[in-house]
């Protein structure tokens, strides 16, 4: 068994369903300190967080990842257990096997072999973890980056290992994400019964045109880089469940995805507008989950598409689809940052998998990437 299977195997055993970490980061340190690397835990209220560094001087090197994952959902959905890494017609299968855990484990062997074959390397290389990635992050990397700003230690490179990729390994890589911002609306009405709708008043009805409104908007048309921004609904809920009763108030949650054509106060602007010319009353809560981020061509996508090519064979591209990552607090600071990972096909699903093959080709190009920035 490879050294990164091994150890993906037994990060996959932990149920480090967010925002526990259940170890992970102990046998991350555990593997990394006899190389050299300091530790330091930044945890904060339910949130475990470890900065590992190898070096002091400039350029500094980061992996970026979390060991928290999703819940498993149905567990009689699955073929194995989520939590018992099973190898099945080439494949691993576990819970966190492709998001990330699978990262992880290709970055730190990868690691581990430049080390001992570059003990002299230029720069520094750091391993950042969070156990709060798939919640609300709020205690996780965002504040980690504020310690690391207040004592003036600057990142210049940032890869995340979350699954970048798409049909094969290192065939996409993330050089950006568009914002994310969530809003959670509710409309008050007027509870009442069904029969005598002339005494109640129907949240439902009044914000039905508004609805229409705000998913038919054209927000921008997107550029170069980005796609155009799109709003979701994600969750109405409303009524008593009795079918005889007009609900007092309806609640909405809906999230734009925006390009670097808006900013957060542009939205927030124009989606009050639709809704203030209905005449409802509502209340709206506003909630940023990051702003876009764009990172420019320049020596770590040079050495992210040079080490593809070098292992692979084929060409990658750059690409800013896909959800948000950590990467998003991290590209504030000036940092480059891109992300490069599994196959993101199984992510968060039942039966959730990463090929075996994969995972040493991607823990092969992780190494390369230093050896070309660092040697």
């Amino acid at each position: 068994m490879s050294n990164t299977l091994e150890l993906l195997k037994d990060l996959i055993r932990r149920p480090s369903v967010t925002p526990l970490d259940e170890g992970c980061q102990d046998v991350l340190t555990d593997r990394l300190k006899p190389l050299g690397f300091s530790e330091e835990r930044l945890d904060f209220v339910d949130t475990q967080n470890l900065w590992l560094r190898k070096g002091t001087a400039k350029p500094l090197f980061v992996f970026l990842g979390h060991t928290d994952v999703v819940p498993t959902g149905s567990l009689d959905a699955w073929v194995s257990p989520p939590f018992e890494p099973t190898i099945r017609d080439g494949k691993l299968y576990g819970r966190g096997a492709a998001d990330m855990k699978g990262g992880i484990a290709a970055f730190v062997t990868a690691i581990e072999r430049f080390v001992a074959k570059h003990p002299h390397h230029q720069g520094s290389i750091a391993v950042m973890m969070t156990s709060d990635e798939e919640g609300i992050a709020t205690n996780g990397v965002v504040k980690v980056v504020e310690v690391l700003e207040a004592r003036h230690e600057k990142i210049d490179w940032c890869l995340v290992g979350e699954p970048s990729s798409d049909k094969k390994i290192g065939d996409v890589i993330r050089v950006g994400r568009r914002g994310s911002l969530c809003a959670k609306l509710t409309i008050q009405g007027i509870q009442g019964h069904v029969a005598y709708p002339e005494l109640a008043n129907n949240p439902i009805h009044n914000f039905a045109p508004a609805l229409k409104e705000l998913t038919e908007e054209v927000w921008d048309q997107g550029n170069h880089n980005f796609p155009p921004t799109s709003l979701q609904v994600s969750n109405i809920h409303s009524g008593t469940g009795a079918e005889n009763i007009i609900p007092g108030n309806v609640e909405v949650q809906f999230n734009l995805r925006f390009s670097t054509e808006l900013d957060e106060h542009i939205i927030k602007q124009r989606t009050h507008a639709i809704l203030d010319k209905h005449g409802f009353s509502y209340d709206m809560q506003w909630r940023l989950s990051g702003n876009p981020f764009l990172t420019k061509r320049g020596e770590l996508i040079e050495a992210a598409h040079a080490a593809i090519k070098t292992i692979t064979g084929y060409e990658t591209k750059d690409d800013t689809g896909g959800g948000t990552s950590d990467g998003r607090f991290i590209a504030p600071t000036g940092a480059q940052v891109i992300e490069l990972g599994p196959i993101n096909e199984s992510i968060h699903k039942i039966n959730e998998h990463i090929d075996l093959n994969d995972l040493e080709v991607l823990s092969a190009i992780y190494e390369q990437i230093l050896i070309n920035l660092l040697t």
